[in-house]
């Protein structure tokens, strides 16, 4: 690693993702971003820290945020990427910034854009010049969903989904804490070797410029574990016929311009998960039957984002009346919520050279 000081900054987007049938397998970026503002200064100390890095982070729920760095995801992810490739922690003098406008646990990916962050700081630590579709199999040693991690790290609008590889190469199912290490984690268990290269395949598709994201994000938390858990284990053929026979059209209709809003707001219905996490949702069942291109013109579609509790409405106009309408259903059920228009992050993360 070089002696002399250097300066970055990376950028990752927030993501929505299982985007109406596309469960786990659809995701789009969103101009929400999480930004390390990093420095390697060798000549000042940053040896409180184990591993040589004074982290700061400010943000939703700071005050729940780890800072030390083999707990911090962002740092664990970097910390696992230099490992994999001869470095045993960050260079001395290394101090990282955070701002993260993303909310925790509340379906816009904040999980995953901390650990595309985390790969791309150790790419760029270490100057190893990955390409992003070589990172993403790093990140995906660390979260094995590929829909949030394509679309931070590619931005736009992104499919993806994980190859069957080769019985020899299937670490890439091994437990997490042998990726990112606990106190208790056998040393011989922890992985220092790269990962395998192609874990998953991604597309991207295009997207009509006019639609927004209209994001309404109440104000509690729901664990991608407990939404999970709530799932079931098998699934009807006539749901599974459901969801990809919309699915199959959604990703064109989506590219069209003008958008055709009342076949996107049909293509965007799902009985895969929505159906089954409305119990830890007050007010979901609601928002997705009365909020329709119909009664709200300019609306094309609605779905829940990721593991929710946010609703991500795809719209062309009356963003204020359709956050509204949403948000005062949730009041009803007494949460509060706050709400954005975003559009689509088409760059995905990016670092920038700081001279």
């Amino acid at each position: 690693m070089s002696s002399q000081i250097r300066r970055f900054k990376i950028k990752v987007p927030a993501s929505s993702a299982n985007i109406g049938p596309g469960f786990d397998v659809l995701g789009i970026g969103l101009q929400l971003y999480l930004t390390l503002d990093v420095t390697i200064d060798p000549s000042r100390s940053s040896n409180s820290d184990p591993n040589n890095v004074v982290l700061k982070y400010e943000g939703d729920l700071a005050e729940n945020v780890p800072l030390q760095s083999d707990k911090n995801l962002v740092t664990s992810s970097a910390l696992y990427v230099l490992r994999c490739n001869g470095f045993t922690q960050f260079p001395n003098g290394t101090f990282i910034d955070v701002t993260n406008p993303v909310p925790l646990g509340r379906g816009l990916g904040s999980s995953a854009s901390a650990i595309v962050a985390g790969v791309c700081l150790g790419n760029e630590i270490a100057q190893l010049g990955m390409d992003k579709i070589r990172m993403l199999d790093y990140c995906l040693m660390i979260e094995r969903h590929p829909d949030n991690i394509a679309a931070a790290m590619l931005g736009g609008f992104v499919g993806s989904y994980l190859n069957e590889l080769p019985i020899e190469e299937h670490d890439a199912n091994l437990p997490l804490e042998y990726i990112l290490p606990r106190s208790s984690t056998p040393v011989d268990k922890i992985v220092n070797s790269p990962p395998p290269k192609n874990i998953g395949e991604y597309m991207s598709y295009d997207w009509c410029k006019s639609i927004k994201c209209v994001c309404i994000i109440p104000n509690f938390e729901v664990s991608t574990d407990k939404s999970r858990a709530v799932l079931p284990e098998s699934y009807t053929r006539p749901d599974i016929v459901y969801n990809l026979q919309r699915i199959a059209i959604l990703t064109t209709a989506l590219t069209q311009t003008p958008p055709n809003e009342k076949l996107i707001y049909q293509a965007m219905k799902d009985k895969i998960h929505q159906p089954y996490r409305s119990g830890l949702i007050p007010g979901l069942p609601e928002v997705l039957q009365s909020v329709t291109p119909e009664s709200h013109p300019g609306l094309c579609g609605i779905c829940l984002s990721g593991a929710g509790p946010t609703i991500l409405c795809l719209a062309t106009k009356n963003y204020d009346e359709i956050a509204k309408t949403v948000v005062d259903i949730f009041k009803r059920d007494g949460v509060e919520c706050d709400w954005k228009v975003l559009d689509l992050a088409y760059d995905g993360a990016t670092v920038e050279q700081i001279v």
